[in-house]
């Protein structure tokens, strides 16, 4: 699914809006929950070749991993505990992210290379799960943020999973740092009137 399409256009981003801006806005946690929902359905349907992933549910799952390794990793790398145990939350979620990343963009490239030298050893398939560099990099920055003292821990994990998955930006970027939109995760103030007013900005320029 990409922005553009019919899909988005006509069905999901409608939905969206009609399920969020139902909620009252005392509700935050609902109004989250709502984003976070389709955010990963957003995600499943932008799968591989923009095929509906329900057939593909690794893809989705991968990026729930991402999220649980983040979530403990940012727990370990809190003010409370030693600093050692903080660097040891940051560095394993650094290797865990980076690994996964390196494993689904270069396992090809260097099996290849072994294929060529070793023609028994097979090459894997591997296919390039969409947006999984930004969503490794989100999921990163925040970590290293909590390991800095720079962003609070997140102790709700849907908050995070929020940050992480947020569908405008997880298929083109720019990732964002979690220190940037922390406080927006829970105060944030949006109306109709002014996605309609920002609707037509989009629309037909500031002219």
């Amino acid at each position: 699914m990409v922005f553009s399409s019919v899909s988005f256009l006509v069905f999901f981003l409608p939905c969206l809006l009609v399920l969020y801006f139902t909620v009252p806005r005392r509700y935050r946690g609902a109004r989250n929950f709502i984003l976070l929902a389709f955010s990963l359905a957003f995600y499943a349907c932008g799968g591989p070749k923009f095929f509906c992933a329900w057939g593909e549910p690794f893809y989705v799952l991968l990026m729930l991993l991402s999220i649980v390794i983040n979530y403990c990793c940012g727990l370990l790398a809190g003010p409370k505990h030693r600093p050692a145990v903080r660097k040891a939350g940051v560095t394993l979620a650094a290797v865990l992210g980076l690994g996964l990343l390196g494993w689904f963009k270069y396992a090809g490239f260097f099996g290849e290379m072994l294929h060529a030298l070793m023609p028994f050893i097979p090459v894997p398939q591997v296919t390039l799960p969409i947006g999984i560099s930004f969503f490794t990099f989100q999921g990163l920055s925040y970590v290293i943020d909590v390991f800095r003292d720079d962003a609070a821990v997140q102790r709700n994990p849907l908050k995070l999973a929020l940050y992480i998955s947020f569908f405008p930006q997880l298929v083109a970027g720019p990732i964002v740092r979690y220190t940037t939109v922390a406080d927006e995760i829970d105060e944030r103030h949006e109306s109709v009137s002014e996605f309609s007013a920002g609707a037509v900005r989009f629309l037909f320029g500031l002219a």
